[in-house]
């Protein structure tokens, strides 16, 4: 391919890469505001974590249909469309005067970021030579663990010096610059689709996870008690229900029997527990540092900035060393400092302070962004390439989907502890952040022991083959 090309393929990634910044730092921006929030609309933590949970579980829903939406039109298009969205939803937030108004405005938010990310991964497997790959992904996973980190400072600067909704007012500029882009450079022709859109497995799919996020939510108020059971046993029904249309239907929202590799399962989970701790943590330390260390929102927001800046720009080199190599190094490296960050949480609460949760949360960036997007790179190689769709809609909706239900479990838990009758604010927050640092750290050894099982199995395959 000629290097002219390679521009212009560069340029709509970039686009696309700008879109999907914008669109994930406004996942967690608004995370420092929730106590501000909270008494402006006179609504409890565990209903305003919605604007993050429910742009989380939107994003993942719309994920779902890029499988089928890459194949069938232009990536062009579909960025157009993804930027028309934001706009309006970005408007809708600014100007909002009340709560539902501004959760409707992130909902719409979210299906451009639900867009724009499988788009800019689609054009990176289809259109980047393989040999390249590790590092042009790691280049997507600056954006895409860098914003959902540096959201917080940004929300906490922004509104610690002018307000929440100049959050919103800021953004538009920025994306109008993703628009001109890439109408001008985004190319690609769509493969085809011989098979109707699955509506049935999209429906199905979308009321279980609303029903496992609602069921997790449902915790902040009562703990686990029948509304939970009972949402959980709905998730259930209605994930069997998608399993089934998916399978038996005339149409195929994603191709799931690319689950038969048993690695590639292995790499799901390991990517969901990945995306689940970033998040969830850069929920939980806004919130802690608020309530217990009494440091204000732009602060709070700050404290996450050296490791998101650090992480961010250790992906191009983690995908270096994946591409000379191979993936497990990088990975299995990622995972133990990984452990390492995120146990320091907890064994060391008492004596936190700003800068010490600022050097842990370094530790954990620098494990979480080795391993993130060569768990991607690598799932991709393991399936056929008319499946990379498949693993590409997959993959981004487990890394959302974990997202979200890392905020909702983690700030349920957090406001169920507040909800409590012994002791003051702080020392319930205290202990509800010490629930979920515990979960945290080992959550992450977990991730650690199937990350070596993983490329135990590949190794052994390759060594077999040969």
């Amino acid at each position: 391919m000629a290097e002219k090309n390679y521009s212009r393929i560069y340029l709509a990634i970039g686009s696309l890469a700008l879109l999907t910044f914008i669109g994930i730092l406004n996942e967690t921006s608004m995370n420092v505001t929730y106590p501000e929030l909270s008494a402006q609309f006179n609504v409890s933590l565990d209903v305003i974590q919605w604007i993050t949970t429910g742009y989380l579980l939107m994003v993942t829903i719309t994920m779902g249909t890029t499988a089928y939406l890459l194949r069938q039109y232009q990536a062009r298009w579909l960025h157009l469309f993804a930027v028309s969205f934001f706009i309006i939803g970005d408007l809708m937030c600014a100007l909002t005067g009340n709560f539902p108004i501004l959760l409707t405005g992130r909902l719409i938010q979210a299906i451009a970021t639900g867009l724009a990310t499988p788009i800019m991964f689609h054009l990176i497997f289809t259109e980047i030579p393989r040999e390249r790959i590790g590092m042009m992904t790691g280049m997507a996973a600056m954006v895409i663990s860098f914003a959902p980190a540096l959201g917080p400072t940004y929300g906490g600067v922004v509104s610690e010096m002018l307000s929440w909704r100049m959050i919103f007012w800021i953004l538009l500029p920025i994306v109008l610059i993703s628009l001109v882009c890439g109408q001008l450079f985004i190319r690609n022709k769509p493969l085809g689709n011989d098979k109707a859109f699955s509506y049935g497995s999209l429906i199905t799919l979308a009321i279980a996870l609303i029903s496992i996020i609602s069921a997790v939510s449902s915790i902040g108020k009562q703990g686990v008690g029948k509304q939970f059971w009972l949402l959980l046993l709905v998730a259930i029904i209605f994930f069997s229900a998608f399993i089934y249309i998916n399978n038996h239907g005339k149409s195929e929202l994603f191709d799931l029997r690319v689950f038969k590799v048993v690695p590639l399962r292995l790499s799901t989970v390991t990517y969901f527990n990945l995306q689940f701790i970033n998040i969830g943590i850069s929920l939980v330390i806004p919130i802690y540092v608020q309530y217990v260390l009494h440091s204000s929102a732009i602060v709070a927001g700050l404290i996450l900035f050296p490791g998101s800046l650090i992480g961010a720009f250790i992906s191009p080199f983690a995908g270096t060393l994946a591409d000379r190599y191979g993936f497990a190094t990088p990975v299995i490296s990622g995972g133990i400092l990984l452990v390492i960050g995120t146990s320091c949480f907890g064994i060391f609460q008492r004596h936190l302070t700003p800068l010490l949760i600022m050097l842990f949360f370094v530790v954990l960036r620098i494990g979480f962004n080795f391993a993130f997007s060569n768990t991607i790179s690598n799932a991709s190689m393991l399936v056929q390439p008319q499946n990379a769709p498949d693993v590409n809609s997959i993959f981004n909706m487990v890394q959302q989907f974990a997202g979200s239900l890392g905020t909702s479990l983690l700030a349920s838990t957090i406001a169920l502890f507040q909800m409590g009758n012994s002791g003051s604010l702080m020392g319930r927050t205290y202990a509800g952040g010490r629930f979920d640092f515990i979960l945290l750290g080992v959550l992450a050894i977990i991730t650690l022991l199937t990350m070596v099982t993983n490329y135990r199995m590949q190794q052994k395959k390759e060594s077999i083959s040969q």
